[in-house]
């Protein structure tokens, strides 16, 4: 059953996992820096990578996934335990998306963070399966050919829309347009929180792995 309070816990809860700073803590867990000092500057993954290596990235990157996973899991368990309904499925995305903006917009942190993607991906785990396991392929497969973490990351992202409408065809069970909204928002997100790289490929600076940042 939807209550307003199990609601706002949901979205407390939601914005709360993904405001755990784990790329910020790794740095002073590591060596005692603040990472937001060091290479790009991010919190995320790929910049605990460039500064630390592949053991605390693969670390960081699957609390990250984790946090978005837990926290739409956890407002399905609240709203959604008697059954779905479109009004709670609206809540769920909103939950997941409280994820997302505790991630790019910690507490912990100021109001600063990483740019999403990993706790995206992990949100949409949650959400749907199948889809973010094709937007993780599509990741790994653009980041095969060009090597460049912040384009595949877009490119991903962008395919998010259209994943997520193939998988309503593939079901058979019809719009959810929470669903949908979900895809879209993240996907601007995304895009967003990536304007910079974007810059700098325009530019032909951006780097690729196993690069310093130009």
């Amino acid at each position: 059953m939807t209550t307003p309070l199990l609601t706002l816990l949901a979205l407390a809860a939601g914005y709360l996992l993904g405001s755990i700073p784990s790329g910020y803590l790794a740095g002073r867990w590591i060596q005692g820096v603040d990472i937001r000092s060091l290479g790009s500057g991010s919190t995320g993954a790929t910049n605990v990578l460039r500064v630390f290596g592949k053991g605390p990235a693969l670390a960081v990157f699957l609390v990250d996934v984790l946090k978005g996973t837990a926290a739409v899991l956890l407002a399905k368990a609240l709203l959604q335990g008697d059954g779905i309904a479109a009004a709670s499925d609206w809540w769920v995305v909103a939950a997941g998306l409280a994820a997302l903006a505790g991630h790019s917009w910690s507490f912990w942190l100021g109001g600063k963070g990483g740019k999403a993607v990993a706790t995206g991906l992990g949100m949409l785990l949650g959400l749907v399966p199948a889809v973010g396991l094709a937007c993780f392929g599509i990741f790994l497969t653009s980041l095969s050919a060009s090597r460049i973490v912040s384009l595949s990351s877009v490119v991903a992202a962008l395919s998010l829309p259209l994943l997520m409408l193939g998988s309503f065809a593939a079901a058979g069970s019809g719009l959810r347009p929470a669903y949908l909204v979900l895809a879209l928002l993240t996907t601007a997100l995304v895009v967003w929180r990536h304007r910079s790289n974007l810059q700098r490929l325009l530019a032909g600076t951006e780097p690729k792995l196993g690069q310093s940042k130009g």
